[in-house]
């Protein structure tokens, strides 16, 4: 191992070792009664101790089991993929057959989200196949509804909450180089329809309405030589167009999709998307850097990501865009029931370069007002996402928000459930477990599916 830790392995971002099932080993405050369920959280955990990037580490998923006020037990399991059997080993190496030149998906990290559909629970990483898992973290195996999906699946994929189909799409390094899928409700895909864009982008994400998907093909871009000579497969490209693509849900195969041309810039995440009644805009938010990795993997001197808006207008072809904040955030989300819809509030992360910041902030930004409301947590405490989760009420911003923190000086971690509608106040409850917690990437509150 390098004697200097890269930031990715630094801090609250260093693995731990072990999977553990516990109790929790204090709660302070009240637990609402109504959160009865599991929150998880899905992260890079190299199991040998080492990744070059975080992008490449082995997926580990954390989860809190709520029950009528209690806390039931906390658990965290790698996700048995090809690469966790293989330890160390390349994943070029064990997903490419040299003879027939095809790419097995199911080697993947299955690193990134978690996600409910269709009565299953999938660990997702864009680079592979979704891995199905128990609500104990039990390891199903690879998932291809039916074998319909031929390419990974984003770790970003969209439940409409009309329809409650899943949107999502999957990226590749060779042509077809984009593919959109519809699931029904029930999990079998609808539609596949390719997306012609020029060359392989990294497209982390994307963006949903009541009638379009919105595609980001943006500047970060696949060099076959430089992954060829071992060094980062990605690059930043100034010659690469930044635009994003509208396509209406249930277009079929020879319609065409309508790109608008932003500012060159790198969206690792959407907030949400929706049209305007009149069916003139679309408006999409989310975290926009300038550039990213313009020197290299290593260089990221590029700006930190902050919440910004595209206004599509799609009678002149032209956009919009404005920045809604100047302070670096990450990992936006709303209220799943406002997902394509128009919405009013959101919610991110603050977000720092610096392997141990002072703290965490989580920001609710109130996007009819202009207004924005943080949740500062105590020196040497630290946060990652927020899901947001609904209770009884009718307000869109009624309900929750739910993060595991790490505090610094225990070195021990918690579950923190905050009020929603007053981001100000202490934490409603902390459901602290007496080990660490690392640092990780997304997952989802999943109400009443915990093994007894």
């Amino acid at each position: 191992m390098p004697e200097t830790v890269p930031l990715h392995l630094a801090g609250n971002n260093a693995p731990v070792a072990e999977e553990v099932t516990l109790e929790p080993s204090e709660v302070v405050g009240e637990i609402p009664a109504e959160l009865s369920g599991q929150f998880f959280r899905n992260g890079p955990n190299p199991r040998t101790g080492w990744s070059p990037h975080s992008f490449a580490g082995d997926g580990m998923i954390h989860t809190i089991a709520l029950d009528g006020g209690r806390a039931r037990w906390y658990r965290n399991r790698y996700v048995r993929t090809p690469l966790y059997e293989h330890p160390g080993e390349s994943r070029f190496a064990l997903a490419f057959d040299q003879k027939t030149g095809r790419i097995d998906y199911r080697v993947t990290t299955a690193n990134t989200h978690l996600i409910a559909h269709a009565g299953r629970l999938f660990a997702l990483e864009e680079g592979g196949f979704p891995y199905e898992v128990t609500p104990d973290l039990a390891t199903i195996g690879a998932h291809t509804f039916g074998g319909a999906l031929r390419t990974p699946m984003t770790a970003h994929p969209k439940t409409c909450p009309s329809t409650a189909e899943l949107l999502f799409f999957g990226y590749q390094l060779r042509p077809p180089y984009l593919t959109f899928y519809r699931a029904s409700a029930t999990g079998e895909v609808l539609q596949t329809r390719t997306v012609d864009v020029p060359r392989a982008t990294m497209m982390h994400d994307f963006a949903i309405t009541r009638n379009h998907v919105i595609f980001m093909d943006l500047p970060v871009v696949f060099d076959l030589a430089q992954a060829a000579a071992g060094g980062p497969p990605w690059r930043w490209d100034d010659a690469h167009r930044a635009r994003f693509g509208v396509l209406a849900r249930t277009a079929g195969d020879d319609t065409p999709v309508r790109w608008f041309d932003v500012a060159p810039c790198y969206v690792w995440h959407t907030m949400n998307a929706f049209e305007d009644p009149e069916g003139d805009t679309i408006t999409v938010t989310g975290t926009r850097v300038p550039t990213l990795w313009r020197g290299g993997a290593d260089d990221l001197e590029g700006g930190l990501p902050t919440v910004h808006r595209w206004t599509l207008h799609l009678k002149s072809g032209t956009v919009t865009e404005e920045p809604l904040d100047d302070t670096p955030s990450e990992y936006p989300r709303i209220a799943d029931s406002s997902l394509g819809l128009p919405h009013r509030y959101g919610y991110t992360t603050s977000f720092s370069l610096e392997p141990e910041p002072e703290r965490s902030e989580i920001y609710a930004y109130d996007l009819t007002g202009g207004e924005r409301t943080a949740h500062r947590f105590p020196p040497g405490h630290t946060c990652g996402e927020a899901v947001f989760v609904p209770r009884t009420g009718t307000g869109e911003n009624t309900g929750y928000l739910l993060t595991f923190a790490h505090d610094r000086l225990r070195g021990t971690s918690y579950l923190a459930i905050l009020d929603a509608t007053d981001l100000t106040a202490p934490p409603l409850a902390e459901v602290h477990v007496p080990v660490r917690i690392p640092a990780g990437f997304h997952g989802n509150w999943i109400p009443a599916i915990g093994p007894s």
